[in-house]
């Protein structure tokens, strides 16, 4: 048990989980390098914890927690944090967290009832790479280097408009996939009485 969960992955899952509350302070600073620093480092962990898992058969219960847990708690401190900056509108906030609150209900629903969660998909992992890897461009249009401004601003929102259909495309997908499980729980229990 201690073996399983004292992993390298699990411990890049935690740094990151640690990197929030840093980002918070540095953005309250205003220290918005700093921050846009912080959110590559976690983009960093993101990705070497599950290489590194798969790789060297490191994967755990709590790694599959930690991950998208860790996934969900940045993108929605970040979503505010940009929208606080006056740097992503409202509805784009209200979308994405309005994906993830009907999935947590979905899932609720779902482990009540014994099923297993969704299976993440492909397209699932690289709609969240594209937000996290926009969050940091829309920062950096913060920027007093016109150039770095510009071009952030041009990057950030090429991967926010990718990152939010594919959010939304792949939100719908496991809504679909949790409605049709319950529906064959339900379906499985009509037919024994």
């Amino acid at each position: 048990m201690k073996s399983s969960i004292l992993t390298v992955p699990n411990l890049l899952s935690v740094l990151r989980l640690v990197g929030v509350p840093i980002y918070l302070v540095l953005i309250q600073g205003e220290r918005y390098g700093w921050a846009v620093l912080t959110l590559m480092v976690a983009g960093a962990t993101d990705y070497f914890d599950g290489k590194i898992a798969r790789r060297f058969n490191q994967t755990s219960r709590l790694g599959e927690l930690l991950d998208p847990a860790a996934d969900r708690l940045y993108i929605v401190v970040i979503l505010f944090s940009l929208w606080d900056l006056k740097l992503l509108p409202i509805a784009i906030v209200i979308l994405i967290f309005g994906r993830d609150i009907v999935l947590a209900i979905l899932l609720i629903a779902m482990k009540r009832k014994g099923l297993s969660p969704f299976t993440v998909t492909y397209l699932g992992k690289a709609a969240t790479f594209n937000l996290l890897y926009a969050f940091p461009f829309l920062l950096l249009t913060l920027s007093e280097t016109r150039w770095l401004s510009d071009l952030s601003y041009v990057l950030g929102w090429a991967f926010s408009i990718w990152g939010v259909a594919l959010y939304l495309y792949t939100g719908f997908s496991y809504f679909r996939e949790g409605v049709r499980d319950l529906a064959q729980v339900h379906g499985r229990v009509d037919g024994t009485h």
